[in-house]
């Protein structure tokens, strides 16, 4: 598996994404993603590739992204995370997960912590990044769509 930040060349991987009902439940679009970050130069939006197939999406947001969930400056924010439908349950999140610190590391000067929001009903999420490493330190935040558990990753 290999991360790529997105540029409009992947763009007809991104027509072809499959996301569900129920995964729009906690998470958004990689296209409203994508158009966020045609907006915001603090958002990037990154791409999992396996064999040459988009398997899992998501964006980074340093800066003003991260200041809801963490007060750290120097932490940048994973968001609108999910894995293509067709590719659930073969381990490409966990994969992709395992990759983002290399990737924070190469392209992010000072980030120093990787921090998460994820809905406390979305519990095989939370089962993922803790198998990934992210920690629960108790903070809870309300978003749009319930309530948020934040975790984070430090580098």
């Amino acid at each position: 598996m290999k991360l790529h930040f997105y540029t409009d060349e992947f763009d007809n991987l991104i027509q072809n994404y499959t996301i569900t009902e129920e995964q729009l439940r906690f998470t958004g679009t990689p296209r409203d993603a994508i158009n966020l970050s045609k907006a915001d130069k603090n958002l990037f939006s990154v791409l999992a590739m396996k064999n040459k197939q988009l398997v899992t999406f998501f964006a980074l947001h340093r800066c003003e992204g991260v200041e809801p969930y963490s007060t750290n400056e120097n932490a940048i924010l994973i968001r609108t995370f999910s894995t293509d439908f067709h590719h659930q349950g073969k381990g490409y999140a966990k994969n992709a997960l395992m990759l983002v610190p290399e990737l924070v590391n190469s392209h992010f000067v000072n980030i120093n912590e990787i921090v998460l929001a994820v809905n406390v009903k979305n519990e095989i999420a939370q089962a993922v990044y803790k198998k990934c490493g992210y920690i629960d330190e108790g903070h809870r935040v309300m978003g749009t769509r319930g309530e948020l558990i934040i975790m984070c990753y430090r580098l």
